[in-house]
Formats: structure tokens, C-alpha cells, sequence
């Protein structure tokens, strides 16, 4: 069923579709050095193979799994001799899974792609920006691959399904309707995976004969959903969690949250995150969540899977309706920054420890006033802050939730700091 022209390719029209910036090089005849960025099963390899036949090249393909600088050299020597021969003619080299070359294997494709010798077309899963060097990345085209639709993988089906010459040869009530449509929902968007569900199906079919509703969930199993634990896939879904929480929207954020543990996402990982976005995003608007959370966390791992995660999805739930603030982490980080520019600032004397009798006669603690002894416990207009700082304000309170509280009660201090002091 792989297709043999550019019409036949289902999904893509971003990059395939008329007016599509890879369709008119393609049509031109103008084909450059590539990667082919997208998840599993939505025809990286199938493109590459269409893009070498619109060039009239000669196609060859390494795995990164198994292939070395061997194999790399060895290619290069087919593709110089076939562009000096009487029949010169380009070499398309296809690499799957790209990204599982190291540094050196990389570096072997350099001279051979900027000189022409080779158009290159790599094929990943993982982020490129962060999985080739730059030296090559630099040198290619990249061009990200969506997952299918789901209308694009039940057309896909029934193609395949239909099909005399390369697909099942059924007439297209060999599946009920209702078949078609939950394989192309539980293929997750992954053509291959759809077409192995069909086949399973019309051998099932036609090995027993029934289309009930009970055969077909039998078949599929429990889906299993696209979740790398160390791809962007990961990072995409903690991000929209993330996200969800700090939008307030905790149908959002629970429907992340169960999606990570759905994928296989350690629920200890999710636990951490959950307590870093009740310091990072509610903050002083509600001290009580990172309490609440921590305490998530403790049932967590006390109960196991999967009675702890309901402690889990709870905390995500409250994390998302509290009042946020983020004054204290803005402030944490307008300090860092501050300490970054000013360098290291002496301590003032008056605020050094002063142990020994040699640091008192060196004026260590000189002049420091001792709170509690003040009226109020408060040592009017007394400095913290090194000289050439003084009068910084880092932490500005919102006027959400407890937050508000504690912003009064700041600028009170911060306007009884300012008056003159006695004497």
C-alpha cells in the first residue's frame, strides 16, 4: 500500500499539498538535503522514496541502527561513481532513525552533502535541534510530519481494504462502518499500525465471521498511545499540563494528566512537577497547595498505583482552580539576575557575624540593631541590602488570594522602613 506518487500519499498537504513549499521544489526538480521530522507511521520513509523518484536518482538507504562510517563511505563511493559515469546520475541517500548517529558518524555525511555528492534525506522521531550537530543541521532542510488525522487513516483503511491489486481485495462491506472507524481511532494516527489492525481484522472476519462489538474491542486490545519518555512527545504533554494548570482550566489539566499516566509516565515524575507548579504558578496566592500537593505525593507513595494517582489527579484539580501568583518566582529570578550584573557585593559591616574578639575589633556587627528589642520587633530604617543596593525591591505581591494579605502587610514595612529614625 505504499504509495507511488505524491497524490497517493494521505495527511501532509502543510508540505505535499498544491502550493506547499516541498510539493514545488519536488515539481522543479529541485530536491535539497532533508530531514524528515515526525512521529512513527506517517510516511517519513514512503516520502523519501517518492522524493528520489521525482529527481530520477538512485536511491539508497542505511539504517542508523546498524549502519557505521563504513557503510557511509562505501555509499559515497556508489553515488562519485554513478555521477562519473557515461549515465551520470544524483544519489538520493535515505538514513532512518538519523538521529541515532553520533558526533563522528555525522560529521562523515559533511563534505560529501555540501559538495553535492550525496542528497541527503534523514528520517527522525526525535527533535533535531537537539539531536543533530549543528554543522549538519545547518546543511538541511527540515520538514516536520503530522500525525494523521483521523479521517486520513479511515480513508487509508478503506483503500487498503478495497484494493485488488496491492490492498485486501474485500468489497467494502466486508467491515461494518463502525469497524473502519474505531481502527483508524485506536491506530493513533500511525498509518502502519492502522493497516496491521486491518489485516487482523479481515482475517478474523473471515476465520469466524463475526463483526459484533465485543470481537473488535478483543482485537484491539488496550490502546497503547503515542508517549515517548525521553522524545518531545514527553515534553509536549507536561507543557500542556503545565499549561492547563496555570490557565485555570482543570478539565485541561486532568485530561494531561491522565494522558502521561495513560502513556506509561512514571507517576513519581508527574508527582514532582505537580509540587514545582504549586511553588512556581499559585505561589503565596494559596500557601496551602504545595502542602496539599507534598501530601499527594506522600499518599502516592504510600498506596501505588492505581488508588495514589487519584491523590495525584486531585492535587491537579486544585492546583488549577487556586488563585495564582508567580511574584515569588519572578522575584527569585530578578534576583538571580541582579547578582549576575552586580557581581559579589560586600556585606554590609553591621550585618557580618562577628564570633571572635579580632572580627568585633574589626567592626564585624558594629551598629546592628537587635528587632526584638525595637518597638513593634522592627528596627526602623535599618538596611539588608549591600549600599550600592539599597532601596531594591524584588518581591511585588498580586492582589490574589492569600497574597493580597501578605502585599498589605509588606507595604507597611516597606513604608515604616522609609521614615526617619530618632536620633
Amino acid at each position: 500500500m505504499r504509495p507511488r506518487a505524491l497524490d497517493e500519499v494521505f495527511g501532509q498537504a502543510h508540505v505535499l499539498g498544491e502550493g506547499a513549499p516541498l510539493r514545488i521544489l519536488l515539481e522543479a526538480g529541485r530536491v535539497p538535503s532533508m530531514v524528515l521530522w515526525g512521529p512513527p507511521g506517517v510516511g517519513k520513509t514512503t516520502l523519501a522514496r517518492l522524493i528520489a523518484g521525482y529527481t530520477d536518482a538512485r536511491f539508497l538507504t542505511l539504517s542508523a541502527v546498524l549502519a557505521g562510517v563504513k557503510d557511509i563511505r562505501e555509499a559515497v563511493a556508489q553515488a562519485q561513481a554513478a555521477a562519473s559515469g557515461l549515465m551520470a546520475q544524483r544519489t538520493v541517500l535515505f538514513i532512518d532513525e538519523i538521529h541515532r548517529f553520533n558526533k563522528a558518524q555525522q560529521d562523515a555525511l559533511l563534505p560529501f552533502v555540501e559538495d553535492g555528492t550525496l542528497t541527503l534525506i534523514g528520517a527522525t522521531t526525535e527533535n533535531p535541534s537537539f539531536e543533530l550537530n549543528a554543522a549538519l543541521l545547518s546543511r538541511l532542510r527540515v520538514f516536520v510530519l503530522r500525525t494523521l488525522a483521523f479521517e486520513d487513516v479511515r480513508a487509508l483503511l478503506l483503500r487498503a481494504l478495497t484494493d485488488a491489486e496491492d490492498g485486501l481485495g474485500e468489497p467494502q462491506d466486508r467491515l461494518p462502518s463502525a469497524w473502519l472507524d474505531r481502527l483508524a481511532e485506536a491506530a493513533d494516527g500511525d498509518a502502519r499500525r492502522a493497516l496491521v489492525l486491518l489485516e487482523t481484522a479481515v482475517e478474523l472476519v473471515r476465520a469466524q465471521a463475526q463483526t459484533d462489538e465485543q470481537t473488535l474491542e478483543r482485537l484491539i486490545g488496550k490502546g497503547l498511545r503515542r508517549f515517548d519518555k525521553q522524545g518531545d512527545n514527553f515534553y509536549d504533554q507536561i507543557s500542556a499540563m503545565h499549561k492547563s494548570v496555570r490557565g485555570s482550566d482543570p478539565d485541561a489539566a486532568l485530561y494531561w494528566f491522565a494522558r502521561m499516566l495513560d502513556g506509561g509516565c512514571d507517576p513519581h515524575y508527574l508527582a514532582r512537577r505537580i509540587v514545582r507548579m504549586s511553588i512556581e504558578d499559585i505561589g503565596l496566592a494559596e500557601p496551602r497547595a504545595q502542602e496539599l500537593c507534598l501530601a499527594a505525593w506522600d499518599t502516592y507513595q504510600r498506596l501505588g498505583s492505581p488508588e495514589g494517582e487519584l491523590a495525584l489527579a486531585q492535587a491537579v484539580v486544585y492546583l488549577a482552580v487556586a488563585s495564582k501568583s508567580n511574584a515569588v518566582y519572578s522575584a527569585y529570578k530578578a534576583a538571580r539576575k541582579v547578582i549576575e550584573d552586580t557581581g559579589a557585593l560586600e556585606v554590609p559591616m553591621h550585618l557580618r557575624n562577628a564570633p571572635t574578639k579580632l572580627m568585633k575589633e574589626l567592626g564585624h556587627g558594629k551598629g546592628y540593631r537587635y528587632d526584638h528589642d525595637e518597638d513593634g520587633a522592627l528596627a526602623v530604617g535599618q538596611q539588608f541590602l549591600p549600599e550600592r543596593l539599597a532601596g531594591l525591591m524584588l518581591y511585588q505581591p498580586t492582589a490574589r488570594g492569600m497574597e493580597a494579605r501578605i502585599g498589605e502587610r509588606l507595604a507597611a514595612l516597606r513604608k515604616a522602613h522609609q521614615k526617619p529614625t530618632a536620633g
